[in-house]
């Protein structure tokens, strides 16, 4: 269940990205030594199926999203997940899992390469998923 209120650019559980193993191929350490997952090339899973792959993540804190390449699903767009979508990351599955449908991914306001990272898109995008999460919560 989403904590009240969502909060879209933060991790809903960051430990899921963490590990305490020794650093391994496509493993990031960042500047604290804390041992994370590069979850770039991970599958995304829907609450109803399969969506597309990590194109791009970013885990900085306040900020933190995934950029997934839908391929044909939704004719090769690209859509913006904030991080506080992903309900679970199965490391050894390599598989990302959001709690929004795909309906509601495809619904979300249209990606650009060139914006994404402004301040009024993520605004745009934030309130999409806070709406989404206050009308439809999972």
């Amino acid at each position: 269940m989403q904590p009240t209120p969502f909060t879209p650019w933060s991790w809903r559980d960051p430990a899921s990205l963490t590990g305490t193993v020794v650093p391994a191929d496509g493993d990031v350490v960042d500047e604290a030594g804390r041992i994370g997952v590069d979850l770039v090339g991970y599958r995304v899973e829907a609450i109803d199926g399969h969506i597309g792959s990590v194109d791009q993540a970013s885990y900085d804190v306040g900020s933190a999203y995934l950029v997934v390449d839908t391929g044909p699903w939704i004719f090769g767009r690209k859509v913006l997940l904030p991080a506080g979508t992903v309900q679970n990351v199965d490391q050894a599955g390599r598989k990302v899992y959001v709690d929004r449908t795909k309906d509601q991914i495809k619904a979300s306001p249209e990606y650009d390469k060139d914006t994404f990272e402004t301040a009024m898109y993520r605004e745009q995008v934030g309130a999409y998923y806070t709406g989404s999460y206050r009308d439809h919560p999972h």
